[in-house]
């Protein structure tokens, strides 16, 4: 195994977990700022409103990128398999 097969491998998980994870923070991120705009517009300034909102954002977006999310580490995880015996040699 060299040095730039284990910078790939690096690389490669690096990529997949930023892929996988970015829908998840995105959907927090947007629904963190309605709330924000939200609890400035009513002047209600209570941080534990945002909480349960944020939990059924992630929930949702689990729902429906699931699958997808899913399926890119799956195959990625086969790609490591299969690879098992390149990296032994």
């Amino acid at each position: 195994m060299t040095v730039e097969y284990v910078m790939t491998l690096f690389y490669e998980a690096t990529k997949i977990g930023l892929i996988i994870s970015a829908p998840l923070l995105l959907s927090v991120l947007f629904t963190g700022l309605i709330i924000s705009l939200l609890q400035a517009v009513t002047q209600v300034n209570e941080q534990t409103l945002s909480f349960i909102p944020k939990l059924i954002s992630i929930l949702i977006t689990i729902i429906i990128l699931g699958p997808w999310m899913l399926g890119i580490m799956s195959d990625y995880i086969k790609t490591i398999f299969y690879n098992i015996p390149l990296i032994i040699r």
